[in-house]
């Protein structure tokens, strides 16, 4: 996939990924060329395990990491490890994650463990901090008719059981997507 240069770099850590339905809608943001999505190794790996852990083993994590590798090819990012000791983050298990961010030049990290990198750490590389609920409202916001018909693609794709809007914003609420899940009403007729 080939990005227009104007769109930005956006690094989504594992906790967003392992989440079936914050993936979803920021994997067809990103389809919709809305973003450049990136993601490292070590990020996959703990999706696959948060994946299972979730899911009580019920979803196969490898078969989900491999469908994300073959839509996204260019979205791995390696050779961030050197990066990993100049990162000073609260959870020495976390500086992966912001050594990835920097080495792929991402403008944004997502996470929804904000805690865990503070402001000051990220403002040294000039990398912002959202939430998924503040990046998927403000990529929406950013490119309304893009978006969603991005939205309007993952809605119908959903055929066993279909899902309706209504139901769409209700699973928005319940992962704590609230911002998202206002956008989503207030432009319900669009998708």
């Amino acid at each position: 996939m080939t990005y227009r240069v104007d769109h930005f770099t956006a690094l989504l850590d594992a906790c967003v990924l392992a989440d079936v339905f914050k993936r979803n809608l920021l994997l067809h943001l990103a389809e919709a060329e809305l973003f450049r999505p990136r993601w490292s190794p070590q990020i996959l790996d703990e999706t696959e395990r948060a994946i299972a852990k979730i899911t009580k083993g019920k979803a196969d994590g490898v078969k989900q990491r491999a469908a994300m590798e073959r839509a996204f090819r260019d979205a791995c990012v390696t050779g961030h490890e050197a990066l990993i000791p100049a990162v000073n983050l609260p959870d020495a298990n976390d500086c992966h994650v912001l050594a990835a961010a920097v080495h792929t030049n991402a403008q944004v990290l997502v996470t929804d463990n904000l805690k865990d990198f503070p402001s000051g750490e990220l403002a040294r590389f000039e990398i912002e901090l959202k939430s998924p609920d503040e990046f998927i409202a403000d990529t929406i916001t950013l490119h309304e008719q893009t978006a969603f018909g991005a939205l309007k693609t993952m809605r119908t794709g959903y055929q066993n059981p279909a899902l309706s809007t209504g139901k769409i914003i209700q699973f928005a609420e319940s992962r704590g997507l609230m911002t998202t899940a206002l956008l989503l009403k207030e432009y319900e007729q669009y998708w």
